[in-house]
């Protein structure tokens, strides 16, 4: 019988791309091409005539209105604080709630046409007039979340060195933390939660460092109210250790607290936990599936992991617990990758660029995902396009030598090995970028120290040669056919293109 450990990393932030690495479905690409023109460059629309998958994942959780506290059955959509977080947790946390925008302000709709420091004040002014919890709790959140404004000023430069900036943001936080106390204080689940997670996040504590110890009874406290993210936050606290004790038994019991309100996050530990024998639970494979179908059903953008590890274990099969079914797996990676998981993204495009697990070859859909996935700098899913790039795809993806090196670069600042390599070459021999073997050098040598043999062979050549080893004059063909010969690189069954016969 086979056991499967959980996915590594509970999904990043999505984050934009760097200014000089174009989207694959960039504005000039899906202007000319018709089947893109439905959709963004983040995330385009299928291709019409190649839908193979009914996808069919959960409704977003609606958004935090005000006026409105949140409810506990809303676990995906729960206020986080979102600001400080250059020391990030190990722990799987749930993502930070958009910004309050400023049509949510109570006093009026006329407040967007007002300077930001007005708006405080007329918030400011609403909040105390009415003494109303909620108001004052949106209130909190608000500071918080314009204090993050003030501080991505800073760290963009926009800002850089202002001390007035800074001690604006000071001064907001600590008016929401005083504010978040307050609540807290007269039993405000929300405000208990937030404020943990501030904590948790390094805000409002000494030097901006995380305090768990401040952070876990406010989660315990707010867990108590039926907060089904703050009982799974104290679980995570007692499974690490984190300002507790390590307790694998009380973690199990705030796990089972969120999993009863359907929290995504909580389920899929407990699947996981029961899957593999962990947190001192028996080894229970039917059981664990069990818990990962449940989450998967209530999946978020911010708990997608169950699709995805379901999807691996119908890949494979359990004996006598679950059945191999690629289809049914392809599907859910599909819900996944749409909610946004870069792993199953990735995944995806793969089984569309090599035609595995019973979906088709699909250059589209293959561009697609790897898209979805790169968005979020998974860097394997950028390296994925620099191969597209360099060979390009007829009616889909114009060829690009300068793009194809960017996503190379972009995917090599990231620590992969191989694009280390691909960018030495590229800089080498001069494709998409101006030739300059000393930087190749560079890049060859960390290539090298993180593994990669080709670059140890090409530093061994520059070294015997003194010079740049493609030699001068040769075509770009001409040298990517004579790197793949020098390199031993060759195609394997599973049908890869002339594409990845240097840099894969």
């Amino acid at each position: 019988m086979q056991t499967y450990t959980p996915v590594p990393g509970m999904g990043a932030n999505p984050q934009q791309l760097p200014q000089t690495a174009q989207s694959p479905i960039s504005p000039s690409s899906y202007a000319q091409n018709p089947m893109y023109r439905q959709g963004s460059p983040s995330h385009p629309p299928l291709p019409p005539q190649a839908q193979p998958i009914q996808q069919q994942q959960p409704p977003p959780p609606p958004p935090l209105q005000m006026g409105m506290s949140m409810q506990p059955q809303q676990t995906g959509a729960t206020a986080t604080s979102g600001v400080g977080r250059g020391n990030q947790a190990p722990a799987p946390f749930a993502q930070p709630m958009p910004l309050l925008d400023n049509s949510h302000l109570r006093p009026g709709a006329s407040a967007a046409l007002l300077s930001h420091d007005k708006k405080l004040e007329l918030y400011r002014a609403s909040a105390k007039k009415t003494n109303d919890p909620e108001l004052s709790f949106e209130f909190a959140v608000f500071l918080i979340e314009a204090a993050k404004s003030l501080e991505t000023a800073a760290a963009s430069g926009a800002a850089k060195g202002d001390t007035a900036n800074e001690q604006k943001r000071d001064d907001l936080i600590r008016e929401a933390i005083a504010l978040l106390k307050t609540l807290s204080s007269r039993g405000h689940p929300d405000a208990q939660y937030f404020l943990a997670d501030c904590y948790a996040n390094g805000i409002g504590t000494v030097r901006g460092k995380q305090d768990f110890e401040k952070a876990f009874p406010l989660f315990v406290l707010a867990a108590k109210h039926g907060h089904p993210d703050a009982a799974y936050r104290a679980g995570t606290c007692c499974e690490h250790g984190w300002g507790c004790r390590r307790e694998s038994a009380k973690a199990v019991q705030f796990y089972r607290k969120a999993a009863a309100s359907l929290h995504a996050g909580a389920m899929y530990r407990l699947g996981t936990a029961e899957l593999n024998g962990a947190l001192g639970l028996a080894m229970r494979p039917k059981e664990g599936v069990k818990w990962l179908k449940r989450s998967a059903e209530n999946a978020t953008p911010e708990f997608p992991h169950a699709l995805h590890e379901l999807a691996l274990l119908h890949e494979r099969g359990i004996d006598n617990v679950l059945f191999v079914d690629l289809e049914y797996a392809s599907e859910l990676l599909a819900q996944a990758a749409e909610l946004g998981y870069a792993p199953s993204a990735f995944k995806l495009g793969e089984c569309y660029e090599y035609g595995r697990m019973g979906c088709p070859q699909d250059a589209a859909l293959s561009i697609h995902y790897y898209n979805i996935a790169a968005q979020q700098d998974h860097r394997d899913g950028c390296f994925a396009l620099t191969a597209w790039y360099l060979v390009g795809s007829p009616g889909v993806l114009p060829q690009s030598d300068t793009e194809a090196f960017l996503w190379a670069k972009k995917a090599a600042e990231l620590g992969l090995a191989k694009a280390q390599y691909a960018v030495g070459y590229f800089t080498e021999v001069g494709i998409g970028t101006p030739s300059s073997p000393e930087n190749a050098i560079k890049w060859y040598k960390l290539a090298a120290e993180n593994g990669d043999k080709r670059a140890t062979n090409r530093l061994a050549n520059f070294s015997k040669a003194g010079t740049k080893v493609g030699g001068a004059g040769a075509t770009r063909e001409e040298l990517l056919a004579r790197a793949a010969a020098a390199d031993g690189d060759s195609t394997d069954s599973g049908g890869k293109r002339d594409k990845d016969c240097v840099i894969m």
